[in-house]
């Protein structure tokens, strides 16, 4: 019940917008986004517990002051469509496709890897959380598992991983820099392949 409060107040507030109509792909996106929000505001990210405190903490502003959880998430789909609108590009066609299929072949390499890794969850988590300290509060899971994805297949092509135990450390710290680095940048960090096709359809709903 309580995400479905967060899904149902973040749907509204993202539908009041204006942001492509109800298109659940990228609601689910926010929504995730919002969850890794609260953990970190709560400190919970990492905890065993999270979701279950979690659950709790937003019950208890629901029933409470539900007029205030509704401000806030109105307040942080905003701030959150504005990243949007500045770390998304969507692609179109061939468009890129030298960049993507350099990125395909490095996230492919590296995901036996990453599907071996025991504390995987863990540095993703870590991940996360130092993109929201560092104001990156848009697809947040999406570019923690990429970056560090990325960064495991550079080490093996470098021939530089020899295991989860001498390398992980200095794989997540590499990673870390990166998070900072980009903090500062502007311009696009998650790029998604679209046909024509779905094009047509955001046309005809624009229509309806």
């Amino acid at each position: 019940m309580p995400m479905d409060i967060i899904m149902q107040l973040l749907s509204k507030s993202l539908r009041s917008k204006d942001l492509w109509g109800p298109d659940q792909r990228i609601l689910n996106i926010a929504h995730q986004d919002l969850v890794n929000y609260l953990k970190v505001h709560w400190r919970l990210m990492g905890e065993e517990t999270a979701m279950t405190e979690l659950n709790d903490k937003i019950c208890g502003y629901f029933y409470e002051k539900p007029q205030e959880l509704e401000e806030f998430v109105d307040l942080w789909s905003g701030i959150w469509m504005k990243k949007w609108k500045e770390r998304v590009k969507l692609i179109l066609g061939k468009e890129g496709s030298e960049q993507w299929d350099r990125t395909d072949r490095l996230l492919n390499k590296a995901e036996p890897v990453w599907m071996q890794l025991k504390q995987r969850d863990e540095i993703k988590g870590m991940m996360i959380e130092s993109l929201i300290m560092n104001g990156e509060i848009c697809g947040t899971a999406i570019l923690a598992e990429d970056m560090l994805k990325i960064e495991l297949a550079s080490c093996l092509e470098n021939n530089s991983y020899a295991g989860e135990r001498e390398y992980l450390l200095g794989v997540l710290n590499n990673v870390l820099r990166k998070v900072r680095k980009i903090s500062r940048s502007r311009g696009p960090l998650i790029f998604i392949r679209i046909d024509k096709r779905f094009f047509q359809l955001l046309e005809e709903e624009d229509i309806s």
